[in-house]
């Protein structure tokens, strides 16, 4: 099964274009969705849901094991380049993203399981 990303509508179309030109399966949640439908469109579609929400690092509303893969995108500023560069070093460390929560900051990778 070929990796498939939701994109909250706060990652920028550079993040949407860089997973198209890799050849991932990518797609944006409904504009103003509520965080809880957002994650329940990420359970129903078997994606790995990109953001830059911290509120779903938590792992009490959003336990990691029911996911296939939450990545937080703590980068600052969020510009292009950064984020783009967030998302190699996520994709280049990781194979499996099921059951894990990744921070990402702009010197390391956090994982929260």
């Amino acid at each position: 099964m070929s990796l498939k990303f939701l994109l909250d509508e706060n990652i920028p179309s550079s993040v949407f274009k860089f997973l198209k030109e890799r050849k991932y399966d990518v797609f944006y949640v409904p504009k103003g969705a509520k965080d809880r439908d957002v994650a329940e469109l990420a359970k129903r579609e078997k994606a790995v849901l990109v953001t830059r929400d911290y509120d779903f690092a938590n792992m009490l509303l959003y336990p990691p094991q029911e996911f296939y893969g939450i990545i937080i995108l703590k980068v600052h500023p969020p510009v292009a380049e950064k984020l783009i560069s967030s998302m190699k070093s996520v994709l280049k460390a990781e194979e499996d993203f099921r059951g894990k929560v990744f921070v990402v900051l702009e010197d390391r990778i956090r994982v929260l399981k």
